[in-house]
């Protein structure tokens, strides 16, 4: 700017000419005049951008391109793809970045691919919140598994639910819900899903759905209503899109553990509740205030909760074990051949004869699983004891036991014999029913310390050890006794 304020300067105050300021500033004479008629210099872009380095190299790749229009989108070529088989098949020299530039232009040209705009906008308090699963890997009990983590976020506070299972069937997809319900306080009026199988059966012509019976029923039940992204459309839930991501780099990073799957879930539920004090960038409240302003908009919770509890029946085999859903589960072993009534949870299991409960397991997903309660085999296992090594549930145990557990079985088994030893040790097995395993394994260890070699001697060292204000109910059938007559007391001193 300082150039062009001389050459102005100089010509009209100075009554300099071109070809003397041309070579005072060393800018050409036509650069001198376009200063002198006001015009600045510097760059100004071409209205058509030629692409000398392509030459008849375009209309190869205007070729290739229009041969993509009827592709597979994930089977089109790219800027790479097309360079490469410019350099491999027409000897091209240029370099990439010319070929990716005109590409650009070529794809808008011909409409393949064109850049997407995206309308910003402000929902609504309290009326849509989206819905979507993610995928994760947690630590239970020790064992490394792949879990499946359902998310619901509002779409105006921004306030985010997630919780874990282990599948992503309809019963633990219904199952999320009512949690997160709950977690809400309410329903909102519209959730917004992907083209879920355990949501909708059949996808129809532009917003239409055929949805699945369960959801119906479970959606009416609730009163709110489902709005189906279009296929391959995740950008219209990007929120809850976005707290799957979130979640997991957030929640899952370090992987985490926890005893069981309630635990997990409930540390998960501690740091979505602690959420609430984030702020959203552009917001001036954080999540929880933005909350409270749309939790009265939400549909109120009905009076009981949506039964989500499948039934089943069948009859308990030789293995006592009822089949249900591909996989096994024990029953005591009394009860082989009896016919069974099965509740199924999302979670667990749970085995009836009658109105009599006989088993609760976790339920397990998958096919030809077996759970096998040991406890339910011990009085089978006592009248055949040399089955005791080889028994499936026992071998399982057998790997959660202490050491004080092994060491009394060997004890048992060198004092007694083998047969009579694994016999009084199963009924040492048993005084987990009626004690705490604490209390047991106290005693155990007890029992050893002081050569106690009995099922017998276990259990004294139970009962002597546990709660000294424990008393010994009278037996019923003992006869009730008049207290003695005291004043006869000596009169028999006199007789000889």
């Amino acid at each position: 700017m300082n150039q062009y304020e001389l050459v102005r300067t100089g010509y009209r105050l100075y009554g300099q000419n071109i070809s003397e300021l041309s070579r005072i500033t060393g800018h050409s004479r036509n650069t001198i005049k376009k200063a002198i008629r006001g015009e600045p210099w510097g760059y100004k872009e071409r209205k058509h951008q030629p692409f000398p380095a392509l030459g008849d190299y375009m209309e190869i790749i205007d070729g290739w391109l229009k041969g993509d229009k009827n592709k597979a989108k994930k089977q089109r070529h790219t800027a790479h793809r097309i360079y490469n088989r410019l350099v491999d098949e027409c000897d091209y020299k240029g370099c990439e970045s010319t070929v990716r530039r005109y590409v650009k232009f070529s794809k808008m040209d011909l409409g393949i691919e064109t850049p997407h705009a995206f309308i910003p906008c402000s929902p609504d308090a309290g009326k849509e919140a989206e819905v979507d699963w993610g995928t994760a890997r947690a630590i239970i009990a020790g064992d490394e598994v792949q879990l499946k983590y359902f998310c619901m976020r509002s779409k105006y506070s921004g306030k985010h639910f997630v919780r874990f299972y282990r599948c992503e069937r309809q019963q633990a997809f219904l199952d999320a819900h009512i949690h997160a319900f709950s977690f809400y306080g309410g329903t909102f009026p519209v959730l917004i899903y992907d083209n879920l199988t355990t949501a909708i059966r059949e996808v129809l012509r532009g917003r239409n759905r055929i949805e699945q019976d369960g959801f119906m029923k479970f959606r009416a039940y609730y009163s709110f209503e489902a709005s189906f992204c279009n296929p391959d459309s995740g950008h219209e839930k990007g929120g809850v899109e976005g707290i799957i991501g979130y979640a997991r780099r957030n929640y899952m990073v370090p992987i985490p553990e926890a005893a069981s799957l309630e635990e997990l879930n409930d540390n998960t539920l501690r740091k979505c509740i602690s959420y609430g004090e984030h702020k959203m960038a552009g917001r001036s409240r954080n999540v929880n205030e933005l909350y409270e302003e749309e939790k009265g908009d939400l549909i109120q919770l009905p009076e009981a909760e949506f039964s989500n509890i499948q039934t089943s029946s069948g009859c308990a085999d030789k293995y006592a074990t009822a089949i249900v859903d591909k996989n096994r589960y024990s029953v005591p072993s009394r009860y082989a051949g009896f016919r069974v009534k099965v509740l199924l949870y999302s979670d667990r299991i749970e085995i009836f004869v009658g109105t009599k409960k006989l088993a609760t397991h976790e339920r397990l997903y998958g096919n030809n699983k077996w759970s096998l309660n040991p406890d339910h085999y011990l009085e089978l296992i006592q009248q055949r004891p040399m089955a005791f090594n080889s028994a499936r549930p026992i071998k399982q145990w057998r790997e959660s036991w202490p050491q004080c557990l092994h060491l009394l079985l060997y004890r048992f088994c060198s004092s007694q014999g083998e047969t009579n030893g694994i016999k009084d040790f199963i009924t040492v097995l048993m005084f987990y029913r009626d004690y705490k395993a604490g209390e047991v394994e106290a005693a155990v260890e007890l029992a050893i310390e002081n050569s106690i070699n009995t099922s017998d001697g276990v259990r004294q060292v139970l009962v002597y050890t546990g709660d000294i204000n424990t008393q010994i109910a009278p037996l019923a059938s003992w006869p009730t006794l008049p207290p003695p007559d005291l004043s006869v007391y000596q009169q028999l001193g006199g007789i000889q």
